[in-house]
């Protein structure tokens, strides 16, 4: 057996070279890192090469994050022993699982390994567990790996794990594994060089991937193109701008079945093949002929919007470290050249590597294993999930009955657990089936777990889940029949099994047929339990609606949907740069629905607030979950603190003028601004953003039977702004920053308080004999005199009269003499009379 793994059809790959500290590794401490570049032929020699090994009793268990990817790293293994999948080597995935009394290598997708060790554990009967291609860092591969360390240190010391990738932190994984040797083996590929081709000034990115598809053909005269793009959607529409190319296209993505698949992978029979792959490609397989790759630069990822609690698949520009492995695809049978459609700038503004799934996916999955197993410290995450989103997570499987108060795993969210399904689809199951719709449940669940059966744009495919029921019954040339076919056949498996739960009467073999259309009209009830956040009332116009949880939703308006009251939506799309999310899959229902959905979760509450149209207090008595409201009573009359609490905000959001303060309020407040800017910070803040701030403080005891904006007109709220001022000061503003000056000529001249330093305006000759400025508050609040003409047109501003009666004066006095004869203008203003009146004319 380790002659075959060394030494595969007489060559000797790279990998070789590292065996044997492989198997120091794991037969001293037990845990190692291979780090191998692809090609080193680690997916498919170091299995083999462990079956040699003196420990191995059990299965090794090997992981591989796609099921392609199992399949076809099994399929490898079982020929270089000559023999066939399920005997040696066998493979479990969704949907294939081929293995024997006589199977020792078990090659699996990480959620298989998840279940396992969720049911056992110990792992019993497991030898060792090998993670490959552990960079994609998906969640079953992370939590995969958590549990296996905490079952390594609390039941089986003796379980191995090897941790293989090509590119990787590896000492950070090390860390994680008891500080494990890091092996790193050499790997074996040609020369590739780079090609730039980003798109031509109006050309569309499809248009740019076709034509670099054109170059390539012609740049290479032997071997197939590999072209990587985001998704099935993309692949479709490039195919169609291909047109007649003198080669064969094959597409290759995870929605296609097993001989589909296959056939990608495949050597050609002579004819050039230009294969149309998302990321299925990238990694853990080998596609024979390829000498060039064309890269569109773009990835699907998994994501998640905690502020609309929205987890989708988002198109984003791929990393470097994936770029790097996708342009290696082209060097793997002899020198190659890879086509990426962005410019070397972009390329430097790439992320260095993807983000793991924990950081950016949903969540819940996730929460409801977790708190399965029963608890993971920290200590055994290589990225610990993030607190609030797991937090989130745990609250929606508390509203899906699955965790009880303190956080625990009900008897409910044991049996979702067991189900291996998202949570939402297993309650849908569960839930549906109790309430008498096994079949539709069953349908609806295999709906949502696919890719949606119909094709071409998101934006043309119906939105309403009954459409999709009625194309299963009867497909239509807009319908995918892979999809339908993969849809058919998990409806059948989660309906036998669910009849097998619930010991009921056997299903038939494909559930959705039996299903009469009347039937389908419960989908919006079912859809509903496996997603209540996402219950929708329509708002008062068009057709978007508000969710359970808060967030807004959109319909195209002229979907017929959106004339529906409420919605259970299945699927929501997040618009860049929009607030509302796009609905793409819902269904109807009713009130009956909601109350089944729902139960005691409906509550009546008393809705009390400020209503911006009308700029006064609303209140009503609404029966509601979360932002949904399902009725409403208008003439409930509002509690005084709920009416309080909405008149404070009423006059936060109005602003200060809804209290119509007094005139004489208003310069009260600017004087006493003043003297703290001026004479000290102890006098207090009394501006318009400090008195909103504290307005529960100072105004809100005052309001008390105060239910509308009308009843503000009988509060007192000038004495309630005046009692800010402690009473030593309210003694001393009149003193230090008084509203009117006594001037020589006997005058009471107001004081302007509003701009920064106060200001007088008063007639010149009103000033005469006063030799020096007047002063507030002994000289420490400055005050502008501002000089008037005996028309009272400005004359001089000035805070100095003495400069001014000595410099100033003299050339004023001589233009205005001519001007105002009948005003005096004497030579010395310091000693003259002061007058408000003209001078008597002589007789």
């Amino acid at each position: 057996m380790t002659l075959v793994a060394r030494n595969v059809v007489g060559v000797v790959l790279p990998v070789a070279a590292v065996f044997d500290q492989i198997q120091t590794a794991l037969s001293g401490p037990g845990a190692a890192v291979l780090v191998a570049p692809p090609g080193a032929g680690k997916t498919t020699l170091v299995p083999l090469e462990l079956l040699s090994a003196h420990w191995l009793s059990g299965k090794l268990l090997v992981l591989e994050p796609r099921r392609l990817a199992a399949r076809a790293a099994a399929a490898r293994m079982a020929s270089l022993l000559g023999q066939r999948v399920g005997e040696t080597v066998g493979v479990r995935t969704r949907g294939d699982s081929r293995g024997s009394a006589s199977t020792r290598i078990e090659v699996v997708t990480e959620g298989i390994l998840t279940r396992m060790v969720l049911a056992d554990p110990s792992l019993a009967g497991v030898s060792a567990v090998i993670f490959d291609e552990f960079h994609e860092r998906s969640l079953d591969a992370d939590l995969g790996l958590a549990c296996c360390l905490e079952t390594r240190a609390l039941l089986r010391p003796d379980l191995r794990l090897l941790v293989m990738s090509a590119t990787l932190d590896a000492a950070v994984v090390s860390r994680l594994l008891g500080d494990a040797p890091v092996i790193v083996s050499s790997g074996r590929s040609f020369p590739v060089a780079t090609v730039w081709c980003p798109p031509r000034a109006r050309q569309s990115w499809e248009a740019a991937v076709v034509a670099a598809v054109g170059r390539a053909l012609r740049d290479q005269a032997t071997g197939d193109v590999l072209v990587f793009l985001p998704g099935a959607g993309e692949i479709r529409r490039v195919r169609g701008l291909l047109g007649s190319i003198d080669a064969d296209v094959l597409d290759l993505h995870g929605g296609l079945d097993a001989g589909a698949q296959d056939a990608a992978l495949r050597s050609s029979a002579g004819r050039r093949r230009v294969v149309l792959a998302t990321a299925i490609a990238q990694t853990s397989v080998t596609l024979p002929d390829v000498t060039a790759v064309v890269d569109g630069g773009l990835a699907r990822r998994s994501r998640f919007d905690p502020r609309r609690g929205i987890g989708g698949l988002v198109t984003e520009p791929v990393s470097q470290a994936s770029a790097e492995q996708r342009r290696g695809r082209a060097g793997r049978v002899q020198s190659g050249i890879c086509y990426r459609v962005w410019d070397e700038s972009a390329h430097r503004g790439l992320p260095a590597f993807d983000p793991p799934e924990i950081v950016t996916a949903d969540l819940t999955s996730l929460a409801l294993d977790v708190a399965a197993w029963g608890g993971l410290d920290d200590d055994r995450w290589l990225d610990p999930p993030p607190p609030g989103r797991l937090a989130a997570a745990s609250s929606l499987l508390s509203s899906l009955g699955a965790l009880d108060a303190a956080g625990h795993l009900t008897d409910h969210g044991l049996r979702l657990s067991g189900l291996g399904l998202h949570p939402r689809l297993g309650h849908l199951l569960v839930r549906g089936t109790e309430l008498g719709h096994a079949s539709l449940a069953a349908t609806l669940a295999a709906l949502s777990s696919e890719r949606d059966i119909f094709t071409g744009p998101p934006a043309s495919r119906p939105v309403d889940m009954r459409e999709r029921l009625a194309a299963l019954r009867s497909p239509t040339s807009s319908t995918d029949r892979g999809v339908r076919d993969r849809v058919l056949a998990d409806a059948q498996r989660f309906a036998t099994r669910l009849s097998n739960d619930f010991a009921t009467e056997p299903v038939v073999s494909r559930p959705v047929l039996s299903q009469s259309p009347a039937d389908d009209d419960a989908a919006g009830l079912l859809i509903g339990l496996a997603f209540p956040d996402r219950l929708a009332r329509r708002r008062a116009t068009g057709a978007r609606f508000v969710l359970s949880s808060g967030g807004g939703a959109v319909l195209d308006a002229h979907d017929p949907l959106g004339r529906e009251t409420f919605l259970a939506i299945a699927e929501l799309d997040v618009v860049v740069g929009s607030a509302d999310a796009r609905i793409s899959m819902a269904a109807p229902l009713d009130l009956v629905d909601i109350e089944t959905i729902l139960g005691d979760r409906l509550v009546w509450e008393d809705d009390v607030r400020w209503d911006r149209r009308t700029r006064d207090v609303v209140a009503s008595r609404q029966r509601r979950f979360g932002s949904l409201v399902v009725e409403e009573d208008h003439r409930a009359t509002p509690s005084a603190g709920l009416a309080t609490a909405a008149l404070l905000e009423g006059i936060r959001t109005e602003g200060i003028a809804l209290l119509h303060l007094s005139d004489h309020t208003q310069r009260w407040r600017e004087r006493v601004t003043v003297c703290r800017r001026h004479v000290g910070d102890w006098w207090p803040d009394v501006s318009d953003q400090i008195l909103l701030e504290n307005l529960s403080t100072w105004l809100g005891p005052l309001l008390t039977g105060c239910t509308k904006r009308a009843d503000l007109a009988r509060v007192d709220t000038n004495s309630a702004v005046r009692s800010l001022l402690p009473w030593p000061l309210s003694r001393e503003i009149d003193e230090l920053a008084p509203t009117h000056l006594t001037v020589p000529s006997g005058s009471r001249v107001a004081i302007d308080y509003t701009a920064e330093v106060p200001t007088m305006a008063v007639k010149l000759q009103e000033m005469f004999g006063l030799s020096q400025s007047p002063q507030l508050a002994g000289g420490r609040i400055p005050l502008v005199i501002h000089l008037l003409s005996p028309a009272r047109r400005p004359l001089q501003v000035t805070s100095d009269l003495a400069s001014f009666w000595s410099t100033g004066y003299p050339s004023l006095r001589a233009e205005m003499r001519g001007k105002y004869p009948r005003h005096p203008w004497p030579e010395d203003p310091t000693t003259a009379t002061p007058t408000a009146r003209v001078t008597p004319r002589k007789k």
